[in-house]
């Protein structure tokens, strides 16, 4: 649910979804004003055409226009330089989708894609594929980092960056990250077909483990991408569950990782011009109120903790109740302080969530002897959810003295800024929503993603699409064919547009 502070949804004039044409007088004057936006210009109408392609509308409307503005009839044979209306190939991404899908290491309709597996190096393959074919420069850099690059004509600009990441935690679905991905190149095949030049260059990633399923380290790549010492310290001496480190996990991968490897995913400020990432929702706002387009304006700080409590066990039946010390009460415990915590904070905003809660030895007729924990607290107020963990972490010292149990644990694992979109991204991406005639909403995402750290490095700008029922990470997760073809449309035309900037 949105907050009643959060910004109001936004329409556009336009009822169509083509870009109506102008009187010729007003067009005549808007060209004589920015005639180095007429290659531009003509970039948008033909993506409009694609609009109406999607839909299964007449393109006639679309045409009309591209031939007012480019002063030529339109050619559907692409011979004589003229490029005909294009639509986005959405029957090739939903396949592409699906084909991405088969690599998992759980069966149908469930995804499982862990960082470094033998199916995480099948996706990485297949998208290194895809990115040859568009004719892109391929690049990795030290943990896998994979970069596309369409050269502008003016390669020495920062480049306008897109992209998100494919790996899956444990049983999910096969829209979350995977539309940013294979949508950013579609996006840049639409641009492709339609004939337009970049100035500067276009780059589509590939982030590294944005999940955390297996080092417990979210966005890792985009992370070290923006700098983070702390990381490149941590990944030294991390390891998974099955204490393989991530330095032979890399390895198992083909990332033969020497630790003073790690500094050169470091990026730098000026690397970048801007950087959008097209997303599902992963929430229900934008399907409830039946709006195609979400721009984000903001992005949740989130923090993540690690608790543990050790007691003295025992047997179930023979030790009797005033005796215990059981570590798991006290996990529930404080599992009901941190929603407590969160519902006092005053805010909609603020959310918490216990995902991990094990016990030792996990057995019906044991007491546990140890509980570990592992808390997710997000706000958009960054003082308000330190606010939330101060309170959180004191319950876990009174707990512990309350029920005579050890806290043998209490980490923060991250506590990350929030992100503002730039205003400049938001700007093109309003722009693109009007040109396309879609109407859109201003929101906060309160998910973690890629585009969090890549502001730190670059002006950031995020497009949601409507996914089913506000669906991620589970099987039912769900995004149409058409929300996702308006999402590549919009991100086709904000990145045109920053291009030429």
């Amino acid at each position: 649910l949105m907050s009643s502070s959060s910004p109001p949804h936004h329409t556009t004039a336009v009822p169509s979804r083509h870009l109506p044409p102008l009187p010729s007088g007003q067009r005549k004057q808007q060209l004589r004003a920015e005639p180095t936006m007429l290659p531009f210009l003509l970039s948008l109408l033909l993506l409009t055409g694609a609009a109406a392609g999607v839909q299964g509308h007449d393109d006639a409307a679309a045409r009309r226009t591209m031939e007012e503005f480019a002063g030529f009839p339109a050619s559907d044979d692409g011979e004589g330089g003229r490029a005909s209306p294009l639509r986005v190939d959405s029957e090739s991404l939903q396949r592409q989708i699906d084909e991405l899908a088969s690599f998992s290491d759980s069966p149908a309709p469930s995804v499982t894609r862990v960082l470094y597996s033998d199916k995480d190096v099948q996706a990485r393959r297949y998208i290194k594929g895809i990115m040859k074919q568009l004719g892109l420069s391929v690049r990795e850099d030290a943990v896998g980092n994979i970069f596309g690059r369409w050269v502008g004509s003016e390669a020495e600009l920062g480049a306008v960056a897109t992209g998100s990441h494919v790996d899956a935690i444990p049983f999910s679905g096969k829209y979350d990250g995977v539309v940013g991905v294979l949508g950013a190149l579609e996006a840049i095949s639409v641009l492709q077909r339609s004939g337009f030049q970049p100035k500067r260059s276009l780059e589509v990633i590939m982030f590294t483990s944005e999940e955390p399923t297996r080092f417990g380290i979210s966005c890792l790549g985009s992370r070290l991408m923006a700098g983070s010492e702390e990381l490149v310290r941590s990944l030294k001496r991390t390891v998974d569950n099955h204490n393989v480190s991530f330095v032979d996990a890399a390895d198992s991968a083909g990332y033969k990782i020497h630790p003073d490897d790690l500094h050169n995913v470091f990026l730098n400020q000026d690397a970048y011009f801007a950087f959008i990432e097209l997303h599902i929702e992963q929430g229900p706002i934008l399907e409830k109120e039946g709006i195609p387009i979400g721009i984000v304006t903001a992005i949740a700080a989130p923090a993540s903790i690690k608790v543990e409590f050790e007691g003295n066990g025992g047997h179930a039946g023979a030790v009797l109740m005033p005796a215990r010390n059981d570590a798991g009460l006290a996990a529930a415990e404080l599992a009901l302080a941190v929603e407590k915590y969160v519902l006092e904070s005053g805010s909609i905003d603020t959310v918490g969530t216990v995902g991990i809660l094990q016990l030792h030895p996990g057995a019906i007729n044991s007491i546990p002897s140890k509980s570990h924990l592992e808390i997710d607290v997000r706000d958009i107020d960054e003082k308000r959810r330190n606010y939330v963990i101060e309170k959180v972490h004191k319950s876990a010292i009174d707990i512990s003295k309350i029920r005579g149990v050890e806290l043998s644990e209490f980490k923060i694992i991250n506590q990350d800024p929030p992100a503002l979109s730039d205003k400049s991204v938001i700007n093109a991406m309003e722009f693109a929503a009007k040109q396309l005639g879609l109407e859109y909403k201003l929101m906060i995402s309160r998910a973690y993603h890629d585009s969090l750290f890549m502001a730190r490095i670059s002006p950031m700008g995020m497009i949601f699409i409507p996914c089913y029922k506000g669906y991620s990470h589970k099987p039912e997760e769900y995004a149409s064919p058409e929300d996702m073809a308006n999402g590549v449309q919009m991100l086709a035309l904000t990145m045109a547009k920053l291009s030429l900037e």
